[in-house]
């Protein structure tokens, strides 16, 4: 039964009792709080964050608390679907309207609103302003209205909508009523557009960070493109990945040469008609595709949670678009990778195609496509580079880039850069970069003179260098944070906090000379893919593997993507921690009363056959969890001569490493770190700082005192921003026990 409005006081203590029933979350993500406190205090609210950051969840449980129906407006049919779909399996009441429901189920929709049986109400930004529906409106008592991909409301940002300007008459026709504007993709002027065109009263603007520390960076030269993404979908079978294509004809050619491997895939592009669209769609969200090659057309209503892998089979138009692209990998959180292809013969065509598109908004499309390609030629590190452009400062390299991986030699630039904004500031920041140039390599022409700029101090100052250095110099500039270009302002550049430190000398500035990569970073054949921190689950991987089939099965008899059952994360947890009752299973992330009701006995029984509970220590409660559920219990597996616990001690004894002591005995590293755990914890003399440093340990106490009492290990895992695996963090567990004596 789907959740049934309850006088609910909006608390945030009731908001947590939502977030743990029905999304099976024990606490909420950064800002999250914060935010929903903000929506239940009736204020107008805007919320930056990346894509898979967790937007949905900051107005969907706020909408279950709060008296009324939250009105949600979305771009995409195929976007209202799926989550509306994942509402229903969460157990919370949800529908949409569109252009896809008829007149008789639009009607019963109305009457679910009207007699307060809906939390969640979805609906298209055309139907919204369509005539008489704003008058149905007015008939219900709303709680919100939830702009879904507001930066389509500006036309500074990559992927503006005329109908969306049309969302003003939320503000004239609901004057009480607060809104609540999402994106994942937006930059200093489309944020301040968003509050502008909305109308929105004093709002609070929330900006998450937007890193997305789970995606693995890389760039590769545009030669070979066509080998390269069959030898990287053949190191990683099975896993779901989207390629980017700029033309029809290339996504047609790419995905018939990927078919003849033997990969399931299918092209999607704006030339095919809306049941041939809709068709391959479904077969990738269900994963009966494991591959879509295609045009931008596809995929910003995709809510899919288990892409693995995003392709740019060429460089995208701007920054906006790529990032969003590659945001719909890893949506779970769990490691993903982003590939981009580059040459300059994308630059040249893209370029052609941008000044014929709208004339109007050449010179604004070019110098975004400029920030794009020096993106792709760059020699630092790229996550810098993305969150520099949304204005959010990475203090350190992100060591999950190509560059990052290995890096190039640099300089001190820091004279170079002082010369560059020294200019900058003299010129009053009203220069754009060619001017700049000009200025400092003391050019004498028409632009230079009219603005004065013959007469600062550092004209000419940069004159030893040539005009593409400086280009390159300053591009490093940008993309490190220290300058901005001010679109709205003839695209002047602008210098940062950061700028004016290095420019006062209080921060050096290494620099790189731009060389363009030879080779793609490779990996050696039969090695997977680095994904993400490089923690992904390697215990347990067949149990993954046999419970993503268990989920496929239950998804395909209740046509639903697989994702909607369970994400990869959550299969990846339980893979680790095999719960076989319901108190375990329920302490998983991800797994909420609902869906233990539906699912959970499935799973457990699954865990089961499969061995059981990790270690014997769980056997009693293996044994009662199969009482509860009537079936037999795990099958104790004979002990290897000898002990296998024991084997591995004396292995370890020998110095030999986890992996050495894996390919030894023919097991996994996973299976080695279990009997290292439970050695440990029987009191064997293990060598524990070979696996966790007293910093590591340190770092762990400090944040198990911060969370408070016995903090599960998800809980753990989460507030540490997933910088240690479970293993570091249960061995951190097992030494404290010693050390108090438990």
């Amino acid at each position: 039964m789907l959740f049934a409005p309850e006088a609910l006081t909006p608390t945030i203590e009731s908001a947590r009792r939502v977030l743990k029933q029905y999304y099976g979350y024990d606490s909420f993500r950064p800002m999250q709080e914060d935010i929903i406190r903000n929506i239940m205090g009736g204020h107008d609210t805007v919320v930056l964050m990346p894509t898979g950051g967790g937007k949905s969840v900051c107005f969907q449980v706020p909408a279950v608390v709060l008296e009324g129906v939250c009105v949600v407006v979305s771009p995409l049919i195929a976007l209202m679907k799926d989550q509306v779909e994942a509402l229903k399996a969460n157990g919370i009441s949800a529908e949409y309207i569109n252009s896809s429901v008829g007149q008789a189920e639009q009607n019963s929709i109305a009457g679910d609103c009207l007699n307060g049986h809906l939390k969640l109400l979805y609906v298209s930004p055309e139907k919204l302003v369509s005539p008489g529906f704003t008058q149905f409106l007015k008939r219900l008592r709303i709680s919100m209205f939830a702009i879904d991909e507001a930066h389509c409301i500006s036309s500074w940002g990559h992927d503006f909508r005329p109908e969306y300007t049309q969302l003003r008459l939320l503000r004239e026709q609901f004057p009480q009523v607060p809104i609540i504007a999402l994106t994942a993709t937006a930059d200093r002027l489309t944020q301040r557009d968003i509050q502008q065109q909305l109308k929105l009263h004093e709002p609070r603007v929330f900006l998450s960070s937007f890193d997305r520390p789970n995606l693995n960076l890389i760039v590769r030269p545009g030669q070979d493109r066509v080998a390269g993404i069959l030898e990287f979908i053949e190191r990683h079978p099975n896993e779901s990945g989207i390629i980017y294509c700029l033309s029809r004809k290339q996504c047609e050619t790419l995905t018939a040469k990927i078919q003849q491997k033997g990969v399931k895939a299918g092209f999607y592009h704006a030339g095919m008609t809306p049941n041939q669209r809709a068709a391959v769609q479904e077969g990738f969200l269900k994963d009966d595709l494991q591959v879509i090659v295609a045009t931008i057309a596809f995929g910003m209503g995709i809510d899919k949670s288990n892409v693995r892998w995003v392709m740019h089979y060429n460089l995208p138009k701007n920054i906006e678009g790529y990032y969003q692209e590659i945001g719909r990998a890893g949506r779970d959180g769990a490691p993903a990778t982003a590939v981009l292809f580059y040459s300059f013969a994308d630059v040249m065509s893209l370029r052609d195609m941008l000044t014929k598109d709208n004339p109007s908004l050449t010179q604004l499309n070019l110098t975004k496509l400029e920030r794009m390609q020096q993106f792709a030629e760059a020699a630092s590190c790229r996550r810098k580079i993305l969150l520099n452009y949304f204005g959010e400062t990475l203090p350190h390299d992100c060591g999950n880039c190509d560059i990052c991986r290995n890096p190039p030699t640099t300089f001190d630039g820091t004279l170079i850069a002082q010369k560059a904004l020294s200019a900058v500031v003299r010129m009053r920041e009203r220069g754009s970069i060619g001017l700049l140039i000009d200025v400092l390599r003391g050019m004498r022409n028409q632009a230079v003179l009219s603005g004065g700029y013959d007469q600062i101090k550092t004209y000419g100052a940069g004159a030893d260098l040539p005009y593409l250095d400086w280009y390159s110099y300053i591009h490093q500039m940008l993309n490190d944070g220290l300058l901005y270009i001010a679109y709205e302002e003839g695209y002047a550049l602008k210098i940062t906090e950061l700028g004016k430190l290095v420019l006062q000398g209080q921060r050096q500035l290494p620099m790189k000379k731009f060389q363009p990569a030879e080779k793609a970073e490779k990996l050696p054949k039969g090695k997977k893919a680095p994904r993400g921190t490089g923690k992904a689950v390697d215990a347990g991987t067949q149990l993954f593997e046999k419970l993503r089939s268990l989920r496929k099965r239950i998804a395909d008899e209740q046509n639903v993507p697989p994702y909607v059952v369970f994400s990869d994360a959550t299969l990846q947890e339980m893979a680790v921690e095999r719960p076989t009752s319901r108190v375990a299973m329920l302490a998983i992330s991800g797994v909420g009363m609902k869906k233990f009701e539906n699912y959970g006995e499935q799973f457990i029984r699954e865990i089961m056959a499969q061995g059981g509970a990790p270690s014997p220590d769980d056997a009693a409660e293996a044994d009662q969890a199969a009482l509860d559920l009537e079936v037999a219990p795990p099958a104790r597996k004979p002990r290897e001569a000898g002990d296998t616990h024991d084997n591995t001690f004396q292995l370890h004894r020998q110095g030999l490493s986890i992996d050495e002591i894996a390919e030894r005995r023919n097991l996994s590293p996973g299976t080695i770190r279990s009997h290292i755990e439970t050695l440990y914890a029987k009191g064997s003399p293990i060598r524990l700082e070979e696996f966790l440093s007293q910093g590591e340990y340190a770092e762990i106490m400090t944040a198990r005192a911060q969370l408070g009492g016995e903090p599960q290990l998800r809980d753990l895992f989460d507030h540490l921003r997933e910088k240690y695996d479970y293993f570091k963090l249960r061995l951190a567990s097992l030494y404290q026990k010693r050390l108090s004596g438990k």
